[in-house]
């Protein structure tokens, strides 16, 4: 009998007969375990640490539990993400809002369920937020995001520190950052505690941390020179995960210990006492964790390649047409036989660049069989649309030899449900 793919005690050939493709699978344990590691190595004796999930990686409420129960808080970037977090029950003074344009409405929402922390990307959001709060009487702690200008080496729609990125205040415009200090300083609502700063996605270089940590411990020390303190410096995400063999991410207590001494030490070099360090994985919790399984349904031979068709494609991973993500493959119900095959993974979506993945190595495919892409756990879901009115797959969460759905499969009917024929006031 051919060996089949078992993860966390499933068999993920029988659960692709049951729940059909495509289908997202995540290891309960595996999103448990990086969590704890997480929480566990990220301590020091001279100042607090705090670990949030970044949940732009992937977002729901039973994601939202997990956070909850491993005792860290939640990074959100939209008033849909907030409003998940409240579903969830989770405790919304962890919670800190991002994000370069939060609407009025989002504010307002943010606001009334209680969020702890505000990271403030411009004048115009503290604008708003001063305004907002001051009108409902309600407040939060804030944080300014600043641009570091440290470019990590990584694909340049995830790097974020870029002189013309999107986000944040410069570095350079100490005047404005310390206006906008002042500015909330004087309003009963908002607190001010401190920076935050990210410097890309998918980073391999520890040092690449290192340089970020000094770069902000030095700016914390020349703000206070001029008058205002810094309570807490949250230095983003950016932790890799593993997508192919080319990929070696650094382990979670070498980051951690790298990132804890460099700030302990910066600290000390720089003569200040910031509080709180607070680090924003996202990508590093879920990517290894989550998997999609497919059912080949074609093959075609061209001159210059052998495709494998499959019943889902850029509707539920779009990383590989939009950052030229790659991935490894496999057949699950064929795990005991070589790779002889040399194949691109199409998708079923009505364009040529639907391509899951190409020129991989592959086990010999038949029609029916279940393909696999691994690290899938990470901006698949949360990236996946209704693109030619494809349905949205289910996630499912397995541990222990149990599986339990936590997303259903979007139906045809749910694709119509927000369409109406209505009088719109003008």
């Amino acid at each position: 009998m051919n060996q089949h793919l078992i993860l966390d005690g499933v068999d993920m050939t029988r659960l692709a007969a049951s729940a059909g493709t495509p289908l997202m699978v995540y290891s309960q344990s595996a999103i448990e375990n990086k969590l704890s590691d997480f929480k566990k190595h990220l301590k020091s004796s001279k100042f607090e640490t705090q670990v949030l999930y970044a949940s732009k990686a992937f977002s729901c409420t039973a994601m939202a539990k997990l956070v909850k129960e491993a005792g860290c808080g939640l990074d959100v970037v939209s008033g849909g993400e907030v409003f998940t977090a409240q579903s969830a029950g989770f405790p919304m003074e962890e919670v800190f809002f991002h994000g370069n344009n939060k609407t009025p409405r989002e504010i307002s929402e943010a606001l009334d369920a209680s969020v702890g922390t505000f990271v403030i990307d411009g004048t115009d959001e503290l604008d708003a937020l001063l305004r907002i709060s001051e009108k409902k009487g309600k407040g939060a702690n804030a944080l300014i995001r600043i641009n570091p200008h440290i470019s990590a080496h990584t694909h340049s729609y995830i790097m974020t520190a870029d002189i013309d990125s999107k986000f944040g205040i410069s570095i350079d415009d100490t005047e404005t950052v310390c206006e906008m200090i002042r500015r909330i300083n004087e309003s009963p609502y908002i607190t001010f505690m401190g920076f935050h700063a990210h410097i890309g996605s998918q980073i391999f270089d520890k040092n690449a941390f290192v340089s970020e940590i000094e770069t902000m411990t030095a700016y914390i020390a020349k703000i206070q020179k001029l008058g205002y303190t810094a309570q807490w410096l949250d230095i983003g995400g950016g932790f890799a995960a593993t997508y192919t063999d080319e990929d070696a991410p650094i382990p979670v207590p070498t980051v951690c210990e790298t990132i804890i001494s460099a700030a302990e030490a910066a600290q000390e070099k720089h003569g200040i006492a910031v509080k709180k360090l607070i680090i924003e994985p996202g990508r590093s919790i879920v990517a290894e964790a989550g998997i999609t399984l497919y059912t080949v349904g074609g093959r075609k031979r061209t001159p210059n390649k052998q495709f494998v068709f499959v019943d889902g494609g850029m509707c539920d991973n779009i990383r590989p047409a939009l950052y030229q993500a790659k991935y490894n493959c496999d057949i699950a119900g064929r795990m005991d036989e070589g790779k002889t095959e040399k194949v691109t993974i199409a998708g079923k979506c009505c364009e040529s660049g639907d391509i899951l993945a190409e020129d991989v190595m592959l086990q010999k495919s038949e029609l029916g069989d279940i393909l696999v892409m691994y690290t899938t756990g990470a901006y698949g879901y949360s990236m996946a649309s209704n693109y030619n009115r494809i349905g949205r797959p289910p996630v499912i969460f397995v541990k222990d030899g149990k599986a339990r759905q936590v997303i259903r499969r979007e139906t045809y009917s749910d694709m119509l449900s927000l369409e109406c024929d209505s009088t719109v006031s003008l």
